[in-house]
């Protein structure tokens, strides 16, 4: 069995006070990416925060130096929500400014290098609101092609009542639109999975002191959603979850969906992994990465099928890259079988 942890972002190194808000990809070609937000002079959500990146090129071994990806002067920059579009090989990045615009950038090395950032804030945010998030965590590629950025939004002043929505690109990046929001005040933070059926489930940090995992469906790709429902058997404490496909049966014999929320209804701790066999429907197989203080995290895939989770751990002074197999997260009771 697979299980070891490491520090990737730690705060007050870099000239950076503290690292929040991480997202994870893994190219085309296996490197991995980790993305987070770098918050120069405090943990607050507001004020001088930059986008920042590492990459490795052994499935996590060893990582690269920390780079600047977006940097604004004293600008919020935040909410990073990577994305592979798998045809072409580009990594594009939506992210926000100062939580009323976004912009998207890409890049076509695996990292090395990003184009110039583009303004895609009216079609993506509708003008009468006041405060926009992409993911945070990471964008997903639908059957046909689709890069889909869940994403939140606040419609009145004062950070009051939110929505969950997505926004995609059918065109390669080329141009993104918005679709239907969901539920009024219900979720916020979201992140989306593509079912073997073609469906779209999103699973959401939950309002209103549900202290319920939120989660919805949608048969178009998006562009519309059932209504919000709450999940019994998933408690949260109202923070950001992660979510991924770790396999499909078609190629593993087993359908396979990870989860990842901290799983206290009282504080942000008890950093609990998920396994769904049936899509989403149900979470039978659990099991705690870390027990203690811990919040945002992000879930990733490696060719070789290692699951990598990075998380904010200790009360946010650390964000921890997490690598483990199925047989450690379930205690041995699943093992991977490929197909002939």
């Amino acid at each position: 069995m697979l299980f070891d942890q490491k520090s990737l972002f730690t705060g007050g190194e870099g000239g950076y006070t503290c690292y929040r808000i991480p997202a994870l990809v893994v190219s085309t070609r296996g490197t991995i990416l980790a993305f987070c937000e770098a918050r120069r002079n405090s943990r607050s959500d507001f004020g001088d925060i930059d986008i920042v990146l590492r990459r490795s090129f052994d499935g996590g071994t060893t990582w690269e130096d920390m780079q600047v990806i977006v940097a604004d002067g004293e600008n919020t920059i935040h909410n990073p929500c990577p994305v592979v579009d798998r045809n072409t090989g580009t990594i594009w990045l939506p992210y926000c400014k100062n939580y009323d615009q976004v912009f998207v950038t890409g890049s076509p090395d695996d990292g090395a290098t990003w184009s110039n950032p583009v303004e895609i804030t009216e079609d993506v945010m509708d003008s009468t609101w006041y405060n926009v998030g992409s993911g945070p965590g990471h964008g997903i590629q639908l059957t046909d092609g689709r890069l889909l950025i869940p994403a939140w939004a606040g419609y009145e002043e004062d950070w009051g009542p939110q929505l969950s929505y997505a926004f995609f690109s059918d065109d390669t990046g080329a141009s993104w639109q918005r679709g239907e929001t969901l539920d009024a005040d219900l979720s916020d933070e979201c992140l989306a999975v593509q079912t073997v059926d073609g469906s779209v489930y999103m699973n959401m940090r939950s309002r209103q002191e549900k202290k319920r995992r939120a989660y919805a469906w949608s048969h178009d790709g998006g562009g519309t959603w059932s209504n919000v429902q709450f999940d019994e058997t998933l408690p949260e404490p109202g923070c950001q979850g992660s979510l991924v496909r770790f396999t499909a049966e078609d190629r593993f014999q087993k359908n396979r969906v990870l989860l990842c929320t901290p799983a206290s209804t009282t504080e942000r701790a008890r950093l609990t992994l998920r396994v769904s066999y049936d899509e989403c429907r149900t979470w039978p197989v659990s099991k705690v990465v870390h027990a203690g203080a811990s919040a945002y995290s992000d879930l990733a895939v490696t060719p070789d099928m290692t699951i990598l989770c990075l998380y904010e751990a200790d009360e946010y002074a650390k964000l921890t890259l997490a690598r483990f197999n199925i047989e450690w997260l379930t205690d041995g009771a699943d093992r991977l079988q490929r197909r002939d």
